[in-house]
């Protein structure tokens, strides 16, 4: 029997993020239905976003850090059709935590109707500034295992 390599869900909580939108012509095709690769820029737009709320901005881990965080994988099934004017909502979900990767889940919904429209996963991967992977960095893993445990990670600070 083959194994369902569909992607998964992101489970039934609360997730960490979300945006809601209304497709525009640009992200159809001349039929006015959603242009497959239309999906990913909006995935970006909502991790990078969820990065900058919580101070991990994508443009600084480097320079503060010593670290940044690049797509090793990505992965989306198209459930229903989407056409032009859908309103969306895209929830963004943590999913696996490795060693040196984690992956985050997207979830896009109609919101006319409820229904899960497409579904998504993103391999991230912690590399060094000579671009090779490493472990998660501690700052990230610490992120990682509040947003697991649907909080947010706000880090304390030494006492002078």
């Amino acid at each position: 029997m083959a194994s369902d390599t569909r992607v998964a869900d992101g489970g039934e909580g609360l997730p960490l993020h979300t945006t809601t939108f209304r497709l525009s012509y640009a992200d159809t095709d001349p039929a006015g239905i959603l242009y497959y690769g239309a999906w990913f820029p909006w995935m970006e737009r909502m991790q990078s976003e969820w990065f900058w709320l919580n101070d991990l901005r994508q443009d600084h881990l480097k320079e503060r850090y010593g670290f940044w965080t690049v797509t090793a994988h990505t992965a989306c099934d198209y459930v229903q059709a989407v056409g032009l004017f859908d309103e969306i909502r895209i929830e963004l979900r943590l999913g696996a935590i490795g060693r040196r990767s984690f992956e985050m889940l997207h979830r896009m919904v109609r919101t006319s109707d409820g229904e899960v429209v497409a579904r998504a996963r993103i391999k991230i991967v912690a590399v060094s500034p000579e671009q090779t992977s490493v472990g998660i960095p501690d700052l990230l893993r610490q992120h990682l295992d509040s947003w697991a445990q649907g909080a947010r990670y706000t880090p304390t600070e030494a006492p002078a």
